[in-house]
């Protein structure tokens, strides 16, 4: 607004806020202007934080939300004959696909034409991007995983670049309508509360917008607090139950060469996380080990689209309290997880974890309320101006613009944030990362004026407001010894003026606090 709203509009706003509340508590020290900024993220809720969303969708806005007792299916094959031709499937995220589902509707391929499944990235089987389903199926990857990773480059699926935040509003908007929603979820309470699991993400607005949900019952899947926790008489058609350990994840043991670069890498993050800090990472070897670098920190929160079992130790030690965060103060908040056993074990009925949908939890203009948040991200690739390719090795697409740039530019905007892109800064193969210019076609995920930290295994570096020749002379300053006369060269040939040799701003003899 530009000027004071009137008092009609603050209490509408402000009874938005209200109603945003029941998925992302706000803390006290919020002034009245901050909660009317935030009116415009408000949802309406039910019990539970279920939500009565399906009024706000174009799908829904004619018709009144279900209210039925599902139709429970002896098997997962009768279940899928909800699935027809020219239909469009979307397909449970991450651990929560439903293998059982997924096989049934699969074996059906023989009668199905032009069906579309759509899915961020899945762990688990995904056979209908199998050669021999292409008149059947044809997969749409908001998020490519690695079981599908094959099929798009081979041509036989495809692949949509779109912010992780955003993709609810596929959904919601009806751009993308959906026909049936697979799922998998907990076994329901007295109350007839299910949870969707480990996955809230986008799948929530898939359900809520979904002509047909067919669940899955599953008790492995653990009942995670939040936003996923949807009443099987309203959300849910037909339910079939069928109990599959649900995927878990475990890192292939690095060699002492690899495991040194990434405890390198994570004590030069660490080095930038001050007490007090709200923290965003991924999962993967150098957010573990910059998790692990951080046993001496106090009050530390959590807002971060993933996370796994690196986070743990530092809760059950009272590194993590939450308590200065000021989007859910208190409490671990999340969109999906991904990891052991241990990990589902953790936020089984964990009230102290909430998993919220993704164009909350990743929505810039919440994420900037936290303090100091540090957004961890990693790279495929950097140039020497700071640009960031994270989705696609040349022209080989590889997974997705996912949630970075919202982190990024979320924790900018924080007061004390630090956006940090995390790589080693060779490949396997001791191909620099860091680069005069990107592979040709290769995707830019990260602009470069959205990059302010960069980390590698010989230091960080701050590049915000900083000069191209200037970012150039500290990029090849984190760049591997054997690469940096290289590099300086070439820069200096495009840049045409002298690269001069500098040092890190952080790396093992300079700390922050110098900086």
């Amino acid at each position: 607004y530009t000027k004071t709203p009137s008092p009609h509009t603050q209490e509408t706003m402000l009874s938005s806020v209200a109603r945003l509340s029941s998925h992302t508590a706000l803390s006290p020290s919020h002034s009245r202007s901050s909660l009317l900024l935030l009116g415009q993220c408000a949802r309406a809720s039910g019990p539970y934080g279920d939500s009565s969303r399906r009024a706000h969708s174009v799908r829904s806005s004619t018709s009144p939300p279900k209210r039925h007792f599902p139709r429970v299916i002896s098997t997962a094959e009768e279940a899928v004959r909800a699935v027809h031709s020219n239909s469009t499937v979307f397909i449970h995220s991450v651990a929560s696909a439903p293998q059982a589902l997924i096989k049934a509707m699969v074996a059906r391929a023989p009668e199905l034409r032009n069906v579309t499944t759509c899915s961020i990235h899945t762990e688990g089987a995904a056979p209908y991007t199998e050669p021999q389903y292409a008149e059947s199926f044809r997969h749409s990857a908001f998020f490519i995983g690695a079981n599908v990773r094959e099929a798009v480059n081979a041509g036989r699926a495809d692949f949509t670049p779109i912010f992780l935040s955003e993709i609810p509003q596929l959904f919601k908007r009806g751009l993308i309508p959906v026909n049936v929603a697979l799922i998998s979820v907990s076994k329901p309470d007295r109350h007839g509360y299910c949870s969707l699991g480990p996955s809230v993400d986008c799948s929530l607005a898939a359900v809520e917008n979904a002509d047909v949900v067919i669940a899955q019952i599953n008790s492995h899947v653990p009942r995670c607090h939040g936003s996923g926790l949807i009443d099987i008489r309203r959300h849910v058609d037909f339910v079939i139950e069928k109990d599959e350990p649900i995927p878990t994840l475990h890192e292939k043991a690095a060699s002492p060469e690899v495991a040194d670069i990434n405890n390198r890498i994570g004590r030069n993050v660490a080095a930038l996380v001050e007490n007090g800090s709200t923290l965003q990472m991924g999962i993967g070897a150098i957010p573990d080990a910059t998790l692990a670098c951080l046993s001496s920190h106090s009050h530390l929160g959590i807002h971060t689209e993933m996370f796994s079992e690196g986070l743990i130790d530092l809760v059950h030690s009272g590194v993590v309290t939450n308590r200065y965060k000021e989007v859910n103060p208190g409490v671990i908040t999340g969109s999906f997880l991904l990891g052991s056993q241990r990990l589902y074990d953790f936020v089984d009925d964990n009230p102290s974890v909430q998993l919220l949908p993704c164009d909350l939890v990743n929505d810039p203009s919440l994420i900037k309320l936290n303090p100091k948040v540090v957004a961890i991200n990693s790279a495929i690739e950097l140039d020497l101006t700071g640009q960031v390719s994270a989705d696609s090795i040349g022209s080989r697409f590889y997974s997705g613009i996912g949630g970075q740039m919202d982190f990024e530019r979320g924790a900018a905007l924080s007061p004390g944030g630090k956006p940090v892109i995390a790589l080693p800064s060779v490949t396997s193969r001791g191909e620099s990362r860091i680069v005069p210019s990107l592979k040709p076609h290769a995707g830019v995920v990260t602009t470069r004026a959205h990059v302010h930290w960069v980390a590698t295994e010989y230091g960080a570096v701050f590049l915000f407001g900083k000069s191209v020749r200037a970012r150039a002379e500290k990029l090849i300053s984190i760049a591997h010894p054997k690469h940096r006369e290289r590099l300086a060269h070439e820069a200096s040939q495009w840049l045409k003026c002298k690269i001069q040799t500098v040092r890190p701003d952080v790396n093992e003899n300079v700390s922050y606090a110098n900086f």
